[in-house]
């Protein structure tokens, strides 16, 4: 299959609201790929080559795209880059020039070629890639020429996540959605779009209701719900178990050691390879009892002489990859373990929770490391007692509880009452930060004119239709600093015109619109109904707000279509006037 099909397909999505719509184009754009280009196109659908995981990229700025598009036209980079910031990003400028390459060059070709593109390394790697990605311009089409440049600087923008991917896999092989099911379980235990796709492809359905887990490849994390009090939890569940919440880095970790080499993976929430950042837990790692290994566990930034855990803003710092041995002796890091997955060839997620916590317990009865444990555990027999404790987490400094259902299996990718978040919260208002997604920017005014930037409109996830919604315009909550900050981490993903999977009501048009990948923590005094914005609209219903929003921070650990959901909103907004 020719490259110009698939992205001609893809301009014309970008053209489209309906989601419906989108998900058959899709559809019938894989039946007719081979089981080795559809897993090369659901990747470049999602602008990427890989699954987060593989922690691979371009390590291209636009300044290096616009220094090939420049080698290729044969004009001065200096008019490129003026055009480029008036067409808005540099995959416009090749619908404004002449431009007389034809494509030829097929699916495969193309990803072999950005492959060899994406692993040039060592001195002269910018030239290198500079010169390889002008070569390749010239093999492809206007259309094409767009679509790979966005690829390479992360800025494609269709409008759809992989859930839509899933959709169009099920209508695909059987005409509608109702093999959805089966084919978001076996992508929830094997996070490679690719890798489902071909399987589903190659083999058909059944292979994909065959499949098991893969240590080195990421779960989808289950998560909580949330109830207000101790009282409404016991009520939903019975008698259950607490373990303290801790706000640090949610890990999912892999060891392997049946390898030549053994190899520890540390899987961010968002399923990025996150190893680099703590080689200090890897010598007590690998002290346990197992050959090959898949547990969750929370890692967070302790202060050894006072024995307190810091917060979250504290931990993050350790988020970098030079230097990491000096930050890990400055914020040492404290890894609890509270699941396991997998356990030397044996898949663990249907097992009971309770079941799953002995495995745990037994294999800590043999090895005891210093910065490695398992995470404290009470068993709550009715409300007053799960209230005690929670009081108990929360005079030591920590978020609150997270309460389980001793009975319930482990659910990749689901969000149920088998976890139910318990957190601070006062009586009458939302005492909680609401993970958004930010959606674009408004230019400031006043003292802000110099910055370029003066408020942020921030948005919610809608799982059902994959799309974000508008919840909040903020203005308050950054220093002068910090809003210079969020203005560069917002132009990199700057776009000239809104993604249609951004819903917002024509009055909050931000100025610049940004593709939704940056997420924030947001605090507010309390969720309102709004006849404005979208989180949770629906024809017979106002949406929601958040009122007195207030910025407070990054959550780098997280995607957008990981941010708070409509759904949760919904829940939020009636928990909020529940008494204690």
């Amino acid at each position: 299959m020719l490259c110009s099909h698939v992205t001609t397909l893809f301009n014309e999505i970008a053209l489209i609201d309906s989601r419906t719509i989108i998900t058959q184009k899709v559809a019938s754009l894989l039946l007719d790929a081979t089981p080795k280009e559809a897993s090369i196109i659901v990747n470049f659908a999602l602008g990427q080559m890989h699954p987060p995981y593989y922690n691979t990229n371009f390590n291209m700025a636009e300044k290096t795209v616009l220094k090939a598009i420049s080698q290729v036209l044969a004009i001065d980079l200096d008019i490129i880059e003026k055009a480029a910031k008036k067409a808005g990003d540099c995959g416009n400028l090749f619908e404004q020039y002449t431009w007389n390459y034809n494509c030829q060059v097929t699916v495969e070709q193309l990803y072999a070629e950005l492959l060899v593109i994406q692993n040039i390394e060592g001195g002269g790697a910018v030239d290198g890639k500079t010169n390889a990605l002008a070569l390749l311009l010239t093999k492809l089409d206007a259309v094409s020429a767009k679509f790979v440049v966005r690829i390479i600087i992360g800025k494609l923008r269709l409008g759809f996540s992989d859930m839509t991917i899933l959709d169009a896999l099920s209508v695909m092989v059987v005409r509608d959605k109702s093999a959805r099911p089966s084919i978001e379980h076996a992508y929830n235990i094997c996070v490679d779009i690719g890798k489902i796709t071909y399987e589903l492809k190659q083999y058909g359905l059944y292979a994909l209701e065959e499949k098991k887990v893969t240590v080195g490849i990421p779960i989808m994390p289950a998560a909580a719900e949330r109830l207000p009090t101790a009282q409404a939890i016991v009520e939903k569940i019975g008698a259950c178990v607490a373990q303290p919440k801790l706000d640090g880095f949610r890990l999912q970790i892999h060891i392997d050691k049946s390898r030549k080499k053994t190899k520890i993976n540390f899987f961010s929430r968002n399923l990025k390879d996150m190893s680099f950042m703590f080689p200090d837990l890897v010598q007590d790692l690998l002290c346990l009892p197992v050959k090959q290994l898949i547990a969750e566990g929370e890692a967070i930034v302790f202060d050894p002489h006072a024995g307190t855990f810091l917060p979250f803003q504290e931990t993050v710092k350790r988020k970098r990859k030079h230097d990491i041995e000096s930050v890990a002796a400055d914020y040492p890091l404290k890894l609890f373990l509270f699941d396991i997955l997998f356990l030397d060839g044996a898949e663990l997620l249907q097992l009971t929770h309770m079941e799953r916590r002995n495995i745990l317990v037994s294999l800590f009865a043999q090895c005891q490391p210093m910065l490695v444990a398992l995470i404290e555990q009470k068993e709550i027999a009715d409300a007053a007692q799960l209230e005690n404790y929670f009081y108990e987490m929360i005079g030591s400094g920590l978020e609150g509880l997270v309460v389980k259902k001793p009975d319930a299996i482990y659910r990749p990718g689901k969000r149920d009452f088998n976890w139910i978040k318990l957190k601070r919260q006062e009586e009458g208002h939302l005492n909680d930060t609401i993970d958004c997604v930010l959606l674009g920017y408004y230019k400031g005014k006043g003292k802000r004119t110099a910055f370029g930037i003066g408020a942020l409109l921030v948005g919610i996830y809608n799982k059902e239709k994959d799309c974000f919604e508008t919840i909040a315009k903020i203005g308050t909550g950054l220093t002068d600093q910090e809003w210079i900050e969020i203005k560069q981490k917002a132009d990199i993903f700057a776009i000239d015109e809104q993604p249609h999977n951004i819903i917002c009501a024509s009055t909050l048009t931000p100025d610049v619109w940004i593709i939704p990948t940056i997420v924030c923590m947001i605090r507010a005094d309390e969720i309102t109904i709004s006849p404005v914005h979208t989180a949770g609209k629906t024809e017979k219903t106002l949406g929601y707000a958040l009122r007195f929003p207030r910025f407070m921070g990054y959550r780098d650990d997280k995607n957008g279509t990981d941010a708070t959901t409509d759904a949760e909103i919904e829940e939020l907004y009636f928990c909020q006037f529940t008494k204690k």
